[in-house]
């Protein structure tokens, strides 16, 4: 592991399920079973990741269960309760373009039409009809803002992202 980049976190192992070493999992993929769609995982035990191979998972209800190799009972599964699950930045699935990891948009600078620079953006909220974008506002704002809430919806309020530049054009007035 490249000791500039650090794992993307993906998801969590929760409780342990059943006496074989299976542990319910929460993952931050789109679909609960995106998460398996990588391998091999990192965990992250006690500040540091390690690699583990996961060798069997199920959808278990609206949840999913997994075993990991090396982990045989609920003893060892529960040790591992609450350790983050993650992979390399270059292990991420390339995504059509006009779509976005968030972890891609966090830290980006956000400039209205006006050329008004509103912020960075610090973390996005999924609400259910959209995304959207919590912009830590500048110190010094002018309309004295904190915060900003945009919503991500492009072409009607995102009118462009520019990652290599990590800015968002947004058509938004500062004192909204």
């Amino acid at each position: 592991m490249s000791s500039n980049q650090q794992p993307v976190v993906l998801g969590k192992i929760g409780a342990s399920h059943g006496v074989k070493g299976w542990m319910k999992i929460t993952a931050y993929t789109d679909s609960v079973k995106g998460i398996f769609d990588y391998s091999p995982w990192l965990l992250k035990e006690n500040g540091q990741w390690r690699e583990v191979k996961v060798t069997d998972w199920r959808q278990q209800g609206k949840a999913v269960i997994a075993s990991i190799e090396g982990i045989e009972n609920r003893e060892q599964a529960q040790l591992l309760t609450h350790c983050e699950i993650g992979v390399m930045p270059d292990e991420m699935q390339q995504l059509p373009e006009g779509e976005f990891y968030w972890k891609d948009l966090i830290g980006c600078e956000v400039i209205n039409t006006k050329g008004y620079n509103m912020g960075k953006v610090e973390q996005l909220l999924e609400t259910g009809s959209n995304d959207v974008l919590m912009v830590k506002a500048n110190i010094k704002d002018a309309f004295g803002k904190k915060e900003r809430l945009i919503p991500f919806v492009t072409e009607q309020f995102i009118l462009e992202v520019k990652l290599p530049e990590k800015q968002i054009l947004v058509d938004w007035e500062p004192d909204f």
